[in-house]
């Protein structure tokens, strides 16, 4: 997204939607931010009617835009559906279709994966869904490749995410896609959210909330983040809890339903990303800084989960134009 102009974020709203994805959507997308000095995004709310009755009937949104505010979207997100075996508007489908057609990036939230499906613009394309619905939705759209167990899926220009929370999971991570890990590392902070969580961990944790705060990872990952720039290990983190690998990583499934790895990783390049965006030109500097070790694993890991060269990343989301060192 080029920081020069504003990106129009419409949300399709439908009989029944969820106030709370709608929030989110809102919250993300739609506030101000005068603090990030950069444009934002330009947000609306837009249905196929001019009032609509939210979910169990709580209350009834009206002086919503029409369905033409679709039309102009860059990014088109479907909230979640009451029921998913009731079909969505042929009007709605209609707008998700052309949005599709004209290269829009398009998200759904939890349900809402089922009215991309009917759509039919994820057909052979990676998508997620709430795991309640998952083996339905397996069925009834088998040409989609179902990852039933995950938060979101990022799969281009469709992202789907599973519950109502993993949402704000998926929100921050196209922020971060759009703008960069320094400015979604503050719309975090503004959430009190700072532990935004991958796409790639699971759906369900045994225990989302620590029984005994003493008993939880907490220490041991703060205890990691000051030292990324050191050849961390597993069992460096094993020892760092007490505890041995194989406990390790039933606690980190448990609790954060990543893997040891996989989390450690994850902090490595979000600590690479800032080093960037905030001037640092040396490839060999950004990767021993983050613990990634070498210029080449830095390009391989940033280009996998950003999809960006470090070239790249620096024009994007950097302070400098200045090209990167050795990319």
């Amino acid at each position: 997204m080029s920081h020069d102009s504003s990106h129009a974020v419409a949300v399709l709203v439908d009989e029944g939607s969820n106030p709370f994805e709608l929030g989110v959507a809102t919250e993300l997308f739609g506030l101000r931010r005068p603090e990030l000095d950069r444009p934002w995004y330009a947000f609306t709310l837009c249905s196929a009617t001019p009032s609509v009755r939210m979910h169990l009937g709580m209350f009834t949104l009206s002086g919503v835009a029409g369905l033409d505010a679709a039309e102009a979207a860059d990014t088109l997100i479907v909230p979640n559906r009451p029921d998913p075996r009731v079909s969505a508007s042929p009007a709605v489908l209609a707008a998700i279709r052309r949005a599709a057609a004209r290269g829009a990036r398009l998200m759904s939230f939890c349900t809402g994966a089922f009215t991309l499906a009917e759509a039919g613009v994820l057909d052979g394309r990676r998508a997620t869904t709430h795991w309640r619905w998952a083996d339905e939705f397996a069925a009834r759209y088998p040409l989609v490749r179902l990852e039933p167990d995950v938060l979101f899926v990022d799969d281009g220009g469709l992202l789907t995410a599973a519950g109502s929370a993993a949402a704000l999971d998926l929100a921050l991570h196209v922020i971060g896609l759009d703008h960069g890990a320094e400015v979604v590392n503050a719309v975090s902070r503004r959430l009190v959210f700072t532990g935004h969580r991958s796409g790639g961990q699971r759906q369900f944790v045994e225990r989302p909330v620590p029984d005994v705060p003493d008993a939880s990872l907490a220490p041991t990952l703060a205890w990691a983040r000051e030292r990324l720039h050191e050849p961390l290990t597993v069992a460096d983190l094993a020892a760092s809890a007490m505890t041995s690998q194989a406990t390790l990583h039933r606690r980190f499934r448990a609790e954060l339903g990543t893997t040891p790895l996989a989390w450690l990783t994850a902090e490595r390049i979000t600590l690479a990303r800032r080093l960037i965006e905030r001037g640092e030109l040396r490839l060999d500097a950004v990767a021993g800084a983050s613990g990634l070790g070498t210029a080449a694993n830095l390009r391989a890991q940033l280009r996998r989960h950003t999809g960006l060269t470090p070239t790249a990343y620096r024009k994007r989301f950097g302070l400098a134009s200045s090209a990167v060192a050795g990319a």
